[in-house]
């Protein structure tokens, strides 16, 4: 389904998000996604994806008129500007690597039509760890996880059973010691190998099914 996106800045006043949305449900729209931040001036920065818009310019003036909007502007989605996300994390110099591969072969992909982005983070410790891998559930586009790391365990592997289980998202491992390479559907030795094959797993440009390889090392 083809989604319009659209930014408003407005007063950061209560009740001004509830007019707008309420404004959206009237013309049987959809919100797919939403993001709500405080900008430095303090007014109210509100990015929307929308489905069912018969006429995002229109939808557009409508909302201007409210007396505590300031600006409105529509855009294409983030789907379509970063597409897929691949994200990797753990030690710096792991991620570092698997990064290297990541980043390359998107850029072969994306060269072609596709749209896939590379987030990383270099952390350590199993706290900081298994919470940034249960965030991963909770952002939006994501294709596959990559976790590079040489000892990953733990409440990271319990992790990484709940978003397999409550979200669609591949999930690759280094070849390392610990639990998580029991769980995740493939496991890499090689880093910058590793980001190539997440990059092909969810690339619809390349010929690659991770599902028939079944979770076997390389």
């Amino acid at each position: 389904m083809k989604e319009d996106a659209i930014t408003i800045k407005a007063h950061n006043k209560p009740g001004v998000l509830r007019d707008i949305t309420d404004m959206m449900a009237k013309c049987g729209i959809n919100i797919s996604y939403t993001h709500l931040f405080i900008e430095k001036d303090e007014s109210a920065s509100v990015y929307m994806e929308l489905e069912d818009v018969d006429d995002i310019e229109t939808l557009a003036k409508n909302i201007r008129t409210h007396g505590n909007v300031d600006k409105v502007e529509t855009h294409r989605s983030l789907s379509e500007i970063y597409g897929k996300r691949i994200i990797i994390i753990g030690g710096g110099a792991q991620v570092a690597q698997v990064a290297q591969g990541a980043i390359t072969e998107a850029d072969r992909h994306n060269i072609r039509g596709e749209r896939i982005s590379v987030d990383t983070i270099p952390l350590v410790g199993e706290h900081e760890l298994a919470e940034a891998v249960s965030a991963v559930g909770r952002l939006p586009r994501i294709g596959a996880l990559v976790l590079a790391g040489s000892l990953m365990g733990g409440r990271i592997t319990t992790c990484i059973e709940k978003i397999k289980t409550e979200h669609d998202v591949i999930v690759i491992s280094l070849n390392m010691p610990g639990s998580v390479t029991e769980k995740a559907d493939l496991v890499v030795t090689d880093p910058v190998q590793a980001g190539v094959m997440a990059v092909m797993a969810v690339a619809e440009t390349a010929i690659f099914d991770i599902k028939k390889i079944g979770r076997k090392k390389f």
